[in-house]
């Protein structure tokens, strides 16, 4: 049975129609009609057609294996330029018996290094694709050469030495952001009370006075001078959340689904063939509106459970980038992620900004949101 029909049939018999599984994978449903009928047209390419198929037959419950196969042999254009991953690319270019290491996250960093870090990252990058390019070209003219002999021996150093070139890079862009990462001593400023000596001086003789005795009075604080206690921190509910980022945002209609307490029922951004947005835009978030300026002590988002977000909480008095300053931020991360900042930030709007996505089962980045919950003072 071609894919469309199986993905059809399984979902009439799970009893979901077109609109149920395109609010859960959040696939358009013109794709989804598409894709039932066989046309991958409108799905922009192999790599988005192979995710889309996955994510529909996960939501009707079967197995998407076979189907993915079944694409691969009937629609997927031959060559190198079609692979959707590195290691199926390096297994184009002559077959690589081990897999590629990952490469750590990188941490971002609110220091001038980390223009140095995503270059790094960037570069790195462009090395894996150049290197895979070269050993794609020069294993296939040892092999024309070798084709009567077998596999020769020069063969077998370029794969070695391609694998080392792409490990050391590798090994030298972490020992970078290792560095750039690492904690930094900051010297404590000195209290106003430091800079005065322990005995007061006369000033026309130059000569230490005997201190003076402080008097009842002035040892007792009055009541009117005693400084009140700030109030406790209380649940702050913004009064709209709306998706934020080039073109308007990711998933702008489930937006508001961020602030829910239903794991799997949040907020979805667009999936990218990379972690940070195949290189399109700099970032992707949230804006939260408070209605008024709220003083923000603490916060708590709930990711998904692969780490690798990077994210930053912004605070300001206007919904423009410019306008949002980086009260905190995290790197690395997943799960249920708290901020506790050190300094209260004051602000109508907080934005929940993403630099970095984590990947997803699919193969591909994406990041969930759901349950944020913002303390401070109204």
């Amino acid at each position: 049975m071609p894919i469309g029909e199986t993905l059809a049939a399984a979902r009439h018999q799970a009893g979901l129609t077109v609109a149920d599984v395109s609010e859960r994978t959040r696939i358009r449903p013109t794709i989804i009609r598409a894709i039932e009928d066989n046309d991958y047209t409108s799905c922009g390419g192999d790599f988005y057609a192979r995710g889309n198929i996955r994510d529909m037959a996960r939501v009707v419950g079967i197995d998407a294996e076979p189907l993915i196969r079944e694409y691969d042999a009937a629609h997927r254009a031959p060559g190198a330029f079609s692979t959707v991953s590195l290691d199926e690319l390096l297994t184009v270019s002559g077959g690589a018996s081990r897999r590629q290491p990952a490469r750590p996250a990188a941490r971002e960093r609110a220091a001038p290094g980390a223009a140095l870090g995503r270059w790094l990252s960037g570069a790195v990058d462009l090395g894996v694709v150049a290197l895979t390019t070269v050993r794609l070209r020069l294993s296939r003219s040892a092999a024309g050469r070798a084709s009567a002999s077998g596999p020769s021996a020069a063969r077998r150093r370029l794969n070695w030495v391609v694998l080392l070139g792409v490990a050391l890079m590798v090994a030298l862009a972490f020992g970078v952001y290792r560095f750039l990462s690492s904690p930094r001593q900051t010297p404590v400023a000195p209290s106003a009370a430091s800079k005065h000596a322990v005995t007061d001086h006369d000033a026309t003789s130059g000569g230490p006075k005997p201190a003076r005795k402080a008097s009842p009075a002035a040892a007792a604080p009055s009541p009117a001078a005693a400084v009140p206690s700030p109030a406790p921190a209380q649940r702050l509910t913004p009064v709209r959340v709306s998706a934020f980022g080039p073109g308007g945002g990711d998933d702008r209609q489930h937006a508001r689904l961020a602030i829910s307490d239903r794991p799997g029922a949040g907020w979805l951004t667009d999936w990218y063939t990379t972690a940070r947005f195949g290189n399109l835009y700099s970032g992707t978030g949230l804006l939260l509106d408070m209605g008024h300026p709220v003083t923000l002590t603490r916060a708590q988002i709930a990711l998904g459970a692969a780490r690798g977000a990077s994210l930053q909480l912004r605070v300001g008095a206007a919904p423009a980038l410019a306008d949002l300053h980086t009260v905190a931020h995290r790197a690395g991360t997943g799960g249920v992620v708290r901020f506790r900042l050190a300094q209260p930030a004051r602000g109508r709007y907080v934005l929940i900004w993403f630099t970095r996505l984590p990947p997803d089962p699919s193969g591909t980045f994406r990041a969930e949101v759901w349950n944020v919950r913002l303390e401070g003072r109204s």
